[in-house]
Parts: C-alpha cells; structure tokens; sequence
C-alpha cells in the first residue's frame, strides 16, 4: 500500500479514549495522530470505508475545551503487533479550525520527541 499521508503521523504518550459518537461507545484508543488523520488500537476490527463521528475527550488540565467532536474515514484495518488488538487508520473529515489547531497542542505537549 502506498503512503498517502502528507503530515508525519507523531506517536502520543497518553492512550486518549475514541468513543462513536452515535452509540457513545469506547471504539479504542489513539495511538497517533495529525490534524489530517487517526490511528485507534481496538480490541475489535473496525468496518472499513464507513464514516464514523467520533468523539475524544482531551485531558482537562490542558485544554480550555473537554472534548474534539469529528467526523472521519476509515481506510484500513489490521492486526496489530499485539494479535489480541486492532489498529485502524482514519482520515479526518471537515475538522473545525480550532479543532485543528488543539489537535495540534495536543501532539506538542504529549507527542513523543522524536
């Protein structure tokens, strides 16, 4: 599969919860992020191609806003190097500027250095 992503997806040192937004049900955790897209670790497969609204809630110390509200795609699906979980990768979909932007504070302050 060839890479598409144009922004460097950075790893996060804090597993934020992603919850469906329709169902309010934990999907899984965010393992990387950009303003452009998601990967979530799940203990599920996840449908691929279907819109998803999804929901995260931002650690309340940091953030003057609880939670980023989103729609996105999902692309792909596969094991993870872990065989008892899923990872999925998802493309943002018509993201609020000051959504973006926390998207942002958060890979500042808990994306790993590299």
């Amino acid at each position: 599969m060839k890479e598409q992503r144009k922004l460097q997806r950075r790893h996060l040192i804090y597993y934020l919860r992603v919850f469906d937004n329709d169902t309010n049900e934990v999907i899984g955790h965010l393992i990387n992020i950009t303003p452009e897209g998601i990967m979530i670790m799940s203990e599920k497969p996840l449908e691929t191609n279907k819109l998803y609204h999804l929901r995260m809630d931002l650690p309340a110390d940091v953030f003057h806003k609880s939670i980023i509200e989103f729609e996105a795609e999902s692309r792909w699906c596969r094991k993870d190097v872990n065989p008892e979980f899923y990872d999925t990768g998802f493309s943002i979909k018509n993201l609020a500027y000051e959504d973006g932007r926390l998207i942002e504070k958060l890979i500042d302050d808990y994306g790993f250095r590299y």
